[in-house]
């Protein structure tokens, strides 16, 4: 009885395993708004993505106020704010807000921005548009009034709904693995030989490592299967479904580190009487 009580807790406890990372990684680099900042970050240092984010924020730039006598004046100007704009010493900061931004369009609660909330996965690079235009005027002296909210859509209406459920059931990841460590502790006690248990574990996490990772290359690949009508929107999803997964990565090959030194301390352990008591004979 107490043989498979072991097998039983030890089965349960990877099963929880097999859910609770997945979610724990989900709640800490995409639904916590510092976790989704430092994993997007890096992409506003990628050159090509720069420019094509640059271009389409001072795009959006409303010149209808200045007179129409001034617009060789303006366009050379956009186009010199375009260029520039990543080499600003605002830059960083200005990146880093819109990434904190759009996270909260898409997965705050609508009564915690002010009743602001979008329908679909969005950017919103109003803060790249008033490092623009405030670079404008510089040059221009010509006064321009950025806009609150510059929007850019980077996912469909039923891409929004899954943030919205995982904002709902990515923090449950936390009790899973509670519940998975509560498993593995009743295993060992409840098991005739322990060692089966660490062996059982480390098996386990193995497999796990080899699924996750399995099953991360299939998310990337149907996320960047998905054409979302604008370019500057693709290099953003390609850029970070690339840094999620290698991020992702590193959490499988822990795991697959921590089944192996399990595996090897199990079967360590069961040997060690072995020879003992061949040893007494």
């Amino acid at each position: 009885m107490r043989t498979f009580v072991s097998a039983v807790a030890t089965l349960l406890a990877i099963l929880l395993a097999a859910v609770a990372v997945p979610a724990i990684w989900l709640d800490r680099n995409i639904v916590q708004e510092q976790g989704f900042v430092e994993l997007a970050a890096p992409l506003g240092t990628n050159s090509e993505f720069q420019r094509g984010l640059a271009t389409a924020a001072v795009g959006t730039i409303d010149t209808s106020a200045v007179p129409g006598f001034l617009e060789d004046l303006v366009r050379p100007a956009l186009e010199d704010a375009a260029a520039s704009m990543t080499g600003l010493p605002g830059y960083p900061a200005a990146w880093e807000e819109t990434l904190r931004r759009s996270h909260r369009l898409s997965f705050a609660a609508p009564e915690a921005t002010g009743g602001e909330s979008a329908s679909s996965l969005t950017l919103d690079v109003a803060p790249l548009v008033a490092l623009g235009a405030e670079e404008i005027s510089r040059t221009t002296r010509l006064p321009l009034d950025p806009p609150d909210q510059t929007l850019i859509n980077v996912g469909q209406t039923e891409q929004k709904q899954w943030t919205e459920r995982l904002s709902s059931f990515a923090p449950a990841g936390y009790l899973l693995a509670g519940g998975a460590g509560v498993a593995l502790l009743l295993a060992l006690v409840a098991a005739r030989r322990r060692w089966t248990v660490l062996v059982g574990a480390g098996i386990g996490a193995l497999l796990l490592s080899a699924v996750w990772t399995f099953g991360s290359q299939l998310a990337s690949a149907a996320v960047l299967a998905r054409d979302s009508g604008s370019e500057v929107a693709n290099m953003f999803r390609d850029g970070f479904a690339a840094a999620a997964s290698a991020d992702f990565q590193g959490w499988t090959l822990a795991a697959a580190i921590t089944g192996g030194a399990l595996l090897v301390v199990g079967i360590v352990a069961g040997f060690i009487p072995r020879k003992r008591a061949q040893a007494t004979r």
